[in-house]
C-alpha cells in the first residue's frame, strides 16, 4: 500500500486507536499497514480520553521518548532527511477554535514536503516542523 491510498481510506479521530485513530495511533496504523507490525499494539484501546492518552504519554517521559521506544521496537531507524512515507514527531497546534489553539507535539506521515496528521475533522496535510522522523523497515 502506498501513502496515496493509506490517505484516502476512511479514518476516524478515535482516542485509544480502536475503530478510528488519534494522533500517535495514526502513523503506527501506517507502520502496520506497511510492515505488518503495529507499534502501538500494546496501547490500543487501553485508553479513551485525551487525559488518559497524555498520561501513557508522559509515563514515557514525552512524545520524543515515547515515539522512540514504540517505533525501535519494530526497527524504525532515526532520519535527518525524512521522505514520503517516513513516520515523524511534529510541531503542530491543535484545538477546535482559534482561542483554544496551543503548539503541541503529534505523530505524523510524511507526504512529499507535508506532513498528514489526524484530526478530529479529519486527515490533514500541513507543512511542519519535525522535532525527530524515522524510517521503517524495509
Amino acid at each position: 500500500m502506498d501513502i496515496h491510498q493509506f490517505l484516502a481510506l476512511p479514518h476516524q479521530f478515535r482516542w485509544g486507536g480502536v475503530s478510528g485513530d488519534d494522533c500517535m495511533t495514526f502513523p503506527a496504523s501506517w507502520a502496520l499497514r506497511c510492515i505488518g507490525i503495529d507499534p502501538a499494539e500494546d496501547l490500543r484501546g487501553t485508553y479513551r480520553t485525551r487525559d488518559e492518552a497524555h498520561a501513557i504519554v508522559e509515563s514515557y517521559g514525552g512524545e520524543l521518548p515515547f515515539m522512540d521506544r514504540h517505533l525501535a521496537k519494530i526497527g524504525a531507524r532515526r532520519v535527518q532527511h525524512p521522505e514520503t512515507g517516513d513516520i515523524g514527531l511534529i510541531k503542530a497546534m491543535t484545538g477546535e477554535a482559534a482561542a483554544d489553539q496551543i503548539e503541541t507535539q503529534i505523530g505524523a506521515i510524511r507526504f512529499g514536503p507535508l506532513w498528514a496528521c489526524i484530526h478530529p475533522a479529519g486527515i490533514r496535510a500541513t507543512p511542519a516542523e519535525f522535532i525527530a522522523a524515522w524510517r521503517l523497515p524495509a
